[in-house]
């Protein structure tokens, strides 16, 4: 069992930077690491479909990017601290959302959703114009 747990939202001007990160645990059980899974940061907004906004393969090498926020935002992680981040820059009123991290045992990238086993509670970004 994985636990995922989000950090870092808030409320920001339009043209601003927020940093996310999703620290995972319980990744240990059966010998896994925190390293073997692919992780997404997806969001959410009311009356909407979550929307994927980007993903990351197990070693940091390849990442992906929803068109949306393409040129904004980078996904990395710190393997060594169990931790995924989402650095977030020129964000937009239409960035508002719940941001949600999420984590897969695979090693390759993972671009849907519905793949992902594992979730976190998610966190507010609540952008202003």
């Amino acid at each position: 069992q994985v636990q995922l747990v989000e950090s870092g939202g808030g409320l920001v001007q339009a043209g601003g930077s927020l940093r996310l990160s999703c620290a995972a645990s319980g990744h240990t059980e059966g010998g896994r690491t925190f390293s073997v899974y692919a992780m997404g940061w997806l969001r959410q907004t009311p009356g909407k479909e979550r929307e994927f906004v980007a993903a990351i393969n197990w070693s940091g090498s390849i990442t992906y990017y929803a068109d949306s926020v393409k040129g904004r935002f980078t996904i990395s992680r710190d393997n060594a601290k169990n931790t995924l981040y989402l650095q977030m820059n020129s964000l937009k009123p239409e960035d508002t959302a719940v941001y949600s991290c999420a984590a897969v045992f695979a090693a390759r990238l993972v671009v849907t959703g519905y793949e992902y086993d594992y979730w976190g509670q998610g966190t507010q970004v609540t952008v202003s114009s």
